[in-house]
This record gives C-alpha cells, structure tokens and sequence, in this order.
C-alpha cells in the first residue's frame, strides 16, 4: 500500500482519529503512523495518552495496511 492508496481509503471510509506521519503531537484514542529510525512505527494511543500495542515494520507498505486496519477497527467500535 502506498501513501495515497492510504489517504484514499480514509475518505473514502470517513475514517477519523488518525495521526499521519507525525502530522501533530499525538492525543487520545487515535492511531499514529510515524517514521522512525529503524523503520516505521504503527501505535495506538489509549485514553490517558498513553502509547499502546506498538508494532515496528520495514516497509512502510506494511506500517500502512496495519494503520489502516486499525483505524477501520476503531470506526467500527465507535459505531456500536
């Protein structure tokens, strides 16, 4: 997946709470995607601000098919 392919699907999907590259200081309950030096990083940020379930990928197609499903998970619990 590629970066565009990514934003795409998020308005497309209307999909919301997401951090995208580091874009802003991360803040509760959204899902972050960002660059780090070994790679890249797809976490989640829990209620308290507190980093949770964060995974470290090579390839930044991969960091992204995680963001998303994540962000596709975390519509789904805010509808119910």
């Amino acid at each position: 997946m590629t970066r565009e392919e990514a934003l795409k699907i998020i308005k497309k999907e209307k999909l919301k709470n997401f951090n995208l590259y580091g874009d802003h200081a991360h803040r509760a309950n959204e899902v972050v995607i960002r660059k780090v030096f070994t790679g890249w990083s797809v976490y989640t940020v829990d209620e308290r601000e507190s980093v949770i379930s964060e995974v470290l990928y090579d390839s930044e197609s991969d960091a992204l098919e995680d963001f998303i499903e994540r962000l596709r998970a975390d519509k789904i619990l805010s509808e119910l």
